[in-house]
């Protein structure tokens, strides 16, 4: 019978919320996640699931552990992200942020974010994660803007915040500057642009090559390596820029790379950050020019030709390409694969702009937790990370944190008009020095600014709060690989600065992406995206988390099938209707009342309740072993193969007789509920619903017990056993043996058999003794002898220490017809072989064939001779002549 999860999975969810179930328990040691916060205008994909399914098998674990379990949920305020969505909705109106004017923008923000903003948050519910809901928090809650101001004045007041004159990254579509770490760098096929600048005094051109022809009109000099003899004449002379005219000098610079086009370096100060370096060494009092607008267009300057103005950046490329030429100043244009940084939330190129903004020194910052990482104080894992961890903590730049944006936390800088600046944790009326009149600094901070205090900001600091005391620090964060520097890295320097040297957590998980099947990652542009709630619609939630836990080992990623959500998931629907017929099956056995495991004699035990008992200890402590060091799906797995393989394939058959009498039933039917109920726990983290409901449905079971909140397995020492697990081991196997020879002679299943067990080594004939029965009933014999010694021709296998099992096929196959068939079979092998043979002592053949086709032809002639050593130990048996 199908599982059908749908009237299942919000009965259970709604039963867990009014029974209070994901609040931490007011005792026992805390265990704490929080949520790295997803934006606000953020939609569930399956990427979102498969990081928030981790953390909820991490979370529940820890809970059944009796930790004080606290999964903090909330959303980013997303400046960039957030202003974009609203903005996208008054250009459908015809209007623009600043027809509205600031205060009124921000209203409109407010009111889009509190009609959509909680969407994400119950689409986790939907998927089953187990937060924390009564502590939800959002980055622009007054409690939370608090807490940022906070930081702020206090980097302000240690000289750790300063305003900068520097090139940084811009975009032209969201007009706001970006740091290094959102403006991403893609590999681009663009051109190089071969430009001659004519030599003022008339005595011939230099010629120059760049990507971004546009930008020359903001040169103020050419530089060479000074040690490139070619150009050491033109030392101190001028050329004039092409099309405009304007006359620039020649100089060198070490920085120059001789390598690269044609050694010649155009400087463009305000539009690259390289050149504004080499500007400050070789030409500190000189201007620098922008000549491209905040929107990406050429700018009204009298260094732009005027026909030029006002036009895009890449359409003026395309112009000045043509022009170039027309003038004959344009030597080549040839193919160049380079990286291109684009915004990280609009996809548009980046432009290297030179602006006066706000800068955090992150240097005092990253030393001291990139020490602790080295003593060990917190994981990365998987460790494949920890390189590109401490490469950029060892070559931290100071971060960019403002933006040019209305929508978020407004920087708290106040200047009066005297020129008094500072930062204040409140909104000044007048300056405190001399009481002129103040403004505030129109920009806002950085999205990261707000988010790398999560931790502890979440928990009230600045105030000592309960909740901080007793949930700070916290233990594991669970993340994806892309924003361990754009937010992990400055939780840790936060936490550590701002928290009395106290890190936020000891692990970060990095998890793997989702990805289709032609290794793509999933994205809105390609269309190959999943909405985890159509999964979930068809097919369960316990199918979608077990799919994408399965899916992938630790921090891989996992290949999804965005046009056929049956073939991939498939393994979770089916997993979730194997668990439900077992649960069906075993609950069917079982009386309303069944005694605890500890008070059955344990001389009643066989030899298949004593291997299945044991096996039940070794799968708890492998699984619990598996979820403390993150290997979700091996834990997944090895629960899967308790309950499946061992507990339904073999010790349900194994007991089948036993449970139908009553004078015995009672030991299987305890053994049965023990290990039924105790996989229902193991399993519970990853596939919670499904196991919630059978867990209800076992005897003896309260009506206000919850599953959720009960308690994890411990092995139970006096339980393992591992004599029961070798010698049961041995009885599968002759089991497995005899149903082997059983398909390889096609005897029909209907067919008894008569087997013989020769014991030998350490395989004593009590061993199959005791378990006679089951080997009989589930091999199908007529017949089984223990006394070692077998009755007529037959097939026969070793195992264990050289024990053998012999099947008698005596007047069970027609043995004429069979030895026929095999020696046909072996006399054309025989003959392969010799053709082979001779082809391989060829002298000829071996010399001039290539190597890779001799040496396939030898593994060959090993597999027909290995076949053909079967094929004579067959013929042996069966007595064919």
């Amino acid at each position: 019978m199908a599982y059908d999860p749908r009237p299942v999975e919000p009965a259970i969810y709604k039963r867990w919320l009014d029974a209070g179930v994901f609040q931490p328990r007011p005792e026992g040691q805390p265990y704490v996640i929080v949520i790295p916060p997803p934006n606000v205008t953020a939609v569930l994909h399956v990427g979102h699931g498969l990081n928030n399914i981790i953390q909820d098998v991490l979370i529940r674990f820890e809970r059944l552990r009796g930790r004080a379990a606290e999964w903090l949920p909330g959303t980013d305020h997303a400046g960039i992200a957030t202003q974009n969505v609203v903005e996208k909705q008054l250009a459908e109106e015809g209007k623009t942020r600043f027809d509205l004017g600031r205060d009124a923008f921000v209203a409109r923000v407010w009111k889009f974010v509190r009609e959509t903003g909680e969407t994400i948050l119950e689409q986790l519910k939907i998927i089953g994660c187990s937060c924390d809901w009564s502590r939800t928090r959002f980055t622009l809650d007054p409690a939370y803007s608090r807490s940022v101001r906070e930081v702020f004045v206090r980097l302000w007041d240690e000289g750790l915040i300063y305003r900068g004159h520097r090139v940084i990254h811009w975009c032209p579509h969201c007009l706001t500057a970006l740091s290094d770490e959102e403006a991403e760098h893609h590999e681009t096929q663009g051109n190089l642009y071969h430009i001659k600048y004519p030599l003022e005094d008339g005595s011939g051109f230099v010629t120059v090559a760049t990507t971004r022809p546009e930008t020359m009109f903001g040169d103020i000099g050419l530089v060479f390596n000074p040690k490139d003899k070619r150009y050491r004449t033109l030392k101190g002379k001028r050329v004039k820029i092409p099309l405009s005219g304007v006359a620039i000098p020649i100089a060198t610079d070490d920085a120059v790379d001789q390598t690269f086009g044609t050694g010649m370096l155009k400087v463009t100060p305000a539009h690259d950050a390289d050149d504004f370096d080499i500007a400050n060494r070789t030409w500190p009092k000189e201007d620098k020019p922008l000549i491209l607008t905040e929107d990406a267009r050429m700018e009204k300057s009298p260094r732009v030709p005027a026909h030029l103005q006002g036009l895009d950046r890449f359409e003026a490329r395309k112009k000045l390409g043509k022009e170039l030429e027309k003038a004959g100043l344009l030597v080549k244009t040839e193919q160049h694969q380079h990286a291109v940084r684009r915004c990280y939330r609009c996809d548009t190129v980046v432009e290297p702009r030179l602006s006066d903004q706000w800068f955090v020194k992150m240097k005092p910052l990253a030393e001291p937790v990139l020490a602790a990482f080295h003593r060990g104080e917190f994981r990365i894992i998987p460790e494949r990370w920890r390189a590109t961890f401490e490469n950029w903590m060892a070559g931290i730049r100071d971060w960019n944190i403002s933006r040019q944006l209305w929508w978020g936390h407004r920087i708290p800088v106040f200047t009066c008009a005297n020129g008094h600046q500072w930062a204040d944790r409140e909104d000044p009326r007048s300056c405190p020095k001399c009481g002129a009149t103040v403004e505030q600094d129109p920009d806002v901070l950085d999205t990261w600014f707000s988010s790398w205090l999560w931790p502890f900001a979440t928990f009230g600091w600045p105030d000592q709060t309960p909740d901080l005391a007793r949930f700070y620090p916290g233990h594991t964060l669970v993340t994806a690989p892309e924003i361990l520097q754009l937010c992990v890295s400055r939780m840790l320097m936060a936490g550590y600065h701002f928290m009395d040297r106290r890190l936020p957590f000891t692990a970060v998980y990095l998890t793997g992406t989702v990805r289709d099947t032609q290794h793509r990652k999933m994205s809105k542009s390609l269309g190959n995206g999943i909405d985890p709630r159509d999964v979930v619609r068809l097919y369960g939630a316990d199918a979608l988390r077990w799919t994408l836990i399965g899916g992938g080992s630790l921090g891989a990623d996992v290949i999804v099938d965005p046009n056929d959500l049956e073939t991939t998931f498939a393994p979770g629907r089916n997993f979730a209707n194997k668990l439900w017929n077992i649960g069906q099956f075993v609950l069917g056995q079982l009386p309303k009342s069944v005694p605890a495991i500890d008070a059955v004699d344990r001389r009643s035990l066989t030899l298949a309740d004593r291997w299945i008992l044991s096996r039940a200890q070794a799968t708890v402590r492998e699984a619990t072993a598996a979820l403390e060091q993150f290997r979700l799906d091996e834990a997944a797995k090895r629960c899967f193969a308790f309950v499946w393989n061992e507990l339904a394939d073999w010790y349900v058959e194994a007991v089948k007789p036993r449970m139908s009498d009553q004078g015995s039933a009672q030991t299987p039917q305890a053994v049965l509920a023990y290990c039924f109920d105790l996989v229902l726990r193991l399993l519970h983290p990853v596939v919670p619903f499904i196991t919630e409901e059978l867990w209800q449905k076992l005897p003896g079971r309260k009506a206000n017990e919850l599953l959720a909140v009960s308690q994890w397995p411990a092995p139970k020492p006096a339980l393992e056993d591992p004599r029961a697990d070798q010698e049961f081991a041995r009885v599968k196997t002759v089991i497995e043996h005899i149903r082997s020879i059983r398909a390889e002679y096609r005897v029909s299943p209907k067919t008894k058999l008569r087997a013989t067990i020769v014991a030998r080594g350490n395989d004593g004939p009590a061993t199959f003794e005791g378990e006679r029965e089951t080997i009989v009933r589930l091999a199908q014999l007529d017949s089984l002898a223990l006394d070692g010694t077998p009755q007529g021709v037959g097939a026969h296998a070793v195992f264990g220490d050289g024990s053998e099992v012999v099947v008698a096929l005596e007047g069970v196959v027609d043995l004429t017809h069979e030895c026929r068939r095999l020696s046909d079979e072996f006399d054309r092998l025989e003959k392969q072989l010799g053709n082979l043979a001779a082809r391989l002592t060829n002298a000829s053949f071996v010399s001039r064939a290539p190597q890779d086709v001799v040496a396939k032809e030898r593994e060959k002639e090993k597999a027909w001779r290995d076949q053909r050593d079967v094929l004579a130990g067959k013929l042996k048996s069966l007595g064919c002549s």
